[in-house]
């Protein structure tokens, strides 16, 4: 496959590089030309400073920061000599955001991945988001940041990437709803009795994506879609009522689109994180990508199933917080990585985690919003200790 010709260097920084998501955009950029077509002004990572240092000398990147504090000195002296200058710990996670650049691919995990981002709204940058955190803790703020800045929005998880290849712009009046396939992770035919024995390594056994552990178990749990139901809602600016969830066994339609004229268009392609993020980081163009190409006569079939909430109580959480509205998103993912890790460590059961995550929603339902991404980060450490407190107490 010849590569298509890439943008005339275009500026990409990758927050998260040493991730899946950053790893596979690296993979798309060398695909499409890489040094020659891109420059990378900042790379960000967490721990594994040897791929951080090759990723760094590979798109001689400008400026490579490690999450890390503590590891400042061993970057440092790994990239002497390179022309890269080294960064750590938060405030140069900041300053990586604030990079010039024309995009920034948002694939930190987790709440981290916040404050970087908005510095990079907040100067001017289009956003390749990969991070769910940054709309499910902080939407309004994040949203509002978005339209302040001019800059464009342009999702990288396959569902929202698929609604928003479908969404005609000029047609949004028309639409009815959002459809997000599932697909179901490995307990979409488990009974409630065979989900309250399943163990952390079971979980994470994906059937259709090679994800890390706790993502893989967001999914078996249903927690990952629930997250991506309210993300949809701060991305597209859909009503709750309008945000559907279907198990598509396949992983082979990624979203759907419903219009008032009864029409529902898809986006359809195997499995491949790097679909999403070439269509990104390309757009409005599409490129010639690396990635399997779909057999449908091979396929042979579709399945559909409508998701069992009584198994899957997530889908109801995202629902109760959107409905409440607020700082409850922030309530939702914060309680819920306590109860993964607790999950994990072997302190909780499967089914437990959604009552830690419920209980922890209501006790901290004051109807407060975010002003300032300090408000954010309170709620998120008020919900931790919260779920935590519950957790002792079941213990």
């Amino acid at each position: 496959m010849n590569p298509a010709p890439a943008p005339d260097r275009r500026r990409i920084s990758i927050l998260g590089a040493t991730g899946s998501i950053g790893r596979n955009t690296l993979d798309v950029m060398s695909h499409l030309g890489g040094r020659d077509a891109f420059e990378v002004p900042a790379i960000t990572g967490m721990g594994n400073i040897g791929l951080l240092v090759e990723q760094a000398r590979q798109t001689g990147a400008g400026f490579a920061v490690t999450a890390d504090p503590d590891r400042y000195n061993e970057l440092k002296s790994a990239l002497a000599g390179t022309g890269t200058q080294a960064g750590a710990g938060p405030t140069a996670l900041v300053e990586a955001g604030e990079r010039d650049t024309d995009l920034v691919m948002a694939g930190i995990v987790g709440i981290a991945g916040l404050a970087p981002t908005l510095a990079a709204i907040a100067r001017g940058a289009d956003i390749a988001l990969a991070n769910k955190e940054c709309l499910v803790s902080a939407g309004d703020l994040f949203t509002a940041a978005m339209a302040k800045s001019g800059g464009k929005l342009l999702p990288v998880d396959s569902e929202h990437n698929a609604i928003f290849q479908v969404l005609e712009e000029n047609q949004r009046h028309a639409v009815e709803r959002i459809i997000l396939t599932a697909s179901g992770g490995p307990f979409r035919d488990h009974t409630l009795d065979q989900m309250a024995a399943v163990t952390p390594e079971r979980a994470a056994a994906h059937p259709n994506w090679s994800m890390g552990l706790k993502i893989s178990i967001d999914s078996a749990s249903m927690f990952n879609k629930a997250l991506e139901m309210i993300e949809a809602r701060h991305l597209f600016g859909m009503r709750p009522e309008q945000i559907e969830v279907i198990i598509h066994p396949q992983s082979i339609i990624h979203s759907m689109v419903g219009y008032s004229d009864g029409s529902v268009l898809a986006q359809l392609g195997v499995p491949d994180m790097r679909h999403a993020i070439g269509y990104a980081i390309c757009h409005p163009r599409r490129a010639s990508l690396p990635v399997e190409r779909l057999d449908l006569a091979a396929l042979a079939r579709l399945d559909f199933i409508a998701p069992d909430e009584t198994r899957f109580p997530a889908l109801a959480l995202a629902r109760t917080a959107m409905r409440r509205g607020g700082l409850q998103g922030a309530v939702l993912n914060g309680a819920k990585e306590i109860a993964l890790e607790a999950f994990i460590a072997g302190q909780t059961g499967f089914l437990d985690m959604a009552d830690i995550v419920a209980a922890t929603m209501d006790r901290l339902d004051d109807g407060r919003a975010a002003a300032t991404i300090e408000d954010v980060y309170a709620a998120d450490r008020e919900a931790r200790a919260v779920a935590s407190s519950l957790l002792r107490k079941s213990a």
